[in-house]
């Protein structure tokens, strides 16, 4: 697992320009998502304040335990994995050829670096560590946020040869599936199950996940400790800028709409509960009063608009 630690390092490295990613590129057959746009985080006023909290939270931890500096250089990221066949991991940007170098350093240290060819294309072979790459969940955590991904494989994949990106998958079939499509895996979201996912015009950060796909292990039982996703299929997640304020959206895909329903009193009554405390900021007690709670069909929304600085000051606390 260390080896995965040390390339996701590396691969941070990967920098600002590029303007098209966003999860729209994730294929609808996905079991989750999430995507991170840094360069939106730093140019709207409402992203600056996160942008800031992550770069003293996460950059900084970078760059003093490995020497790496990507304030200004990390621009987008995008991971999601299609199931029973791992996680994919885009890094987007114009990759430095410094930045090549050390990916190269730590194919050599664990890895294969003979490169092979795809649609044109080169990419390596690195090879799972200690642990024997037993896909199980890898965990990236700070003081204040844990934040558990899927694992990749004993062996996974990288490519530098598509422009503007680096790419990592588990499986070589994935490699050659994104080299032969600009890095992309084709599938429409235009059908039955087809992954959620919300959109803004400022989008910061999107993730879903199909929790009725992830939600059973073979022998039928579920995996989820929370009755909520129990009775849900489908969780999505949106963070957009919204002139000064932070645009939160949730939006659950539940099993019948009597559980929408549920969820939403359920919802409510505990918004109301705690908004009206006398231990909760002033500040924070208005956002919870504004906060919208809808149910449509077997829709849950959630909805509400937050100022950054208190994001950031309750993060930091």
């Amino acid at each position: 697992m260390r080896t995965l630690k040390l390339l996701l390092v590396g691969l941070l490295l990967s920098v600002p320009g590029l303007a098209m990613a966003d999860a729209s590129d994730v294929p609808g057959l996905a079991t989750w998502y999430l995507h991170v746009d840094l360069k939106q985080m730093k140019s709207s006023d409402a992203g600056k304040a996160v942008y800031a909290w992550m770069d003293d939270e996460i950059f900084s931890e970078l760059k003093e335990e490995a020497g790496v500096d990507i304030t200004n250089e990390l621009d987008r990221l995008t991971a999601y994995s299609l199931q029973e066949q791992g996680p994919v991991f885009v890094f987007e940007g114009d990759i430095s050829q410094n930045t090549k170098d050390k990916i190269m350093i730590m194919i050599t240290a664990a890895g294969d670096l003979q490169s092979r060819k795809s649609s044109g294309k080169s990419y390596y072979r690195l090879m799972q560590s200690e642990d024997g790459g037993t896909g199980e969940s890898t965990t990236i955590s700070t003081d204040n946020i844990e934040i558990e991904l899927e694992s990749l494989q004993q062996e996974s994949w990288v490519s530098m040869d598509l422009k503007d990106r680096v790419i990592v998958t588990s499986s070589e079939e994935q490699m050659k599936e994104l080299l032969g499509n600009a890095g992309k895996i084709p599938g429409k979201r235009a059908h039955k199950g087809a992954l959620l996912v919300l959109t803004a015009e400022k989008t910061l950060l999107q993730a879903g996940m199909n929790s009725a796909a992830m939600g059973d292990t073979d022998d039928g039982i579920s995996r989820w400790d929370s009755n909520i996703l129990r009775n849900t299929e489908q969780v999505a997640i949106l963070i957009a800028a919204a002139n000064d304020k932070l645009a939160l959206e949730v939006q659950l895909i539940t099993t019948e709409p009597e559980m929408a329903e549920s969820l939403a009193s359920v919802a409510r009554g505990l918004i109301s509960l705690v908004s009206f405390d006398d231990d909760i900021d002033d500040e924070l007690s208005s956002v919870l009063r504004g906060t919208t709670v809808k149910a449509n069909g077997n829709a849950l929304n959630i909805s509400l608009a937050i100022d950054p600085g208190l994001v950031v000051s309750t993060l930091s606390d």
